[in-house]
């Protein structure tokens, strides 16, 4: 299904691993020169850097550790270590990604205090 540096994105009889809510926004960069007496010009400075949001729920159920799902992104997060985003075998965007921002959501823990289900809202900026 695809990627995200070493974090598999995958659907099997054994593992789910996988998101929804996949929200990709991009924005230009303009620049307004004021202009006494007239309308502000607009200039069209370059493209700015696209950010991405999704939403991954870990199950122990559907054969995943909540807790080392969510550890592993926050490594690559904490590391600052860039990684593609891939999707169907095709790379988003022209370069790499960084992870700006973790939600951890713990949904159900058990008695023993195992994380059993978590969802995990991921921010992401791409990286040039």
């Amino acid at each position: 299904m695809g990627s995200f540096g070493d974090v598999i994105f995958q659907v099997s009889a054994d593992k789910i691993r996988t998101f929804d809510d996949f929200v990709r926004n991009n924005a230009d960069r303009w620049e307004s020169h004021e202009i006494i007496g007239q309308k502000p010009k607009k200039e069209f400075i370059g493209p700015g850097l696209d950010q991405i949001t999704f939403n991954m729920r870990f199950d122990a159920n559907l054969g995943v550790s909540p807790r080392k799902e969510m550890e592993a992104l926050m490594v690559l997060s904490r590391n600052g270590k860039a990684a593609p985003l891939i999707i169907g075998g095709k790379a988003l965007g022209v370069n790499k990604w960084i992870i700006t921002g973790l939600v951890h959501k713990w949904k159900n823990i058990d008695n023993k205090g195992n994380l059993l289900q978590a969802d995990l809202e991921i921010s992401l900026e791409e990286y040039v």
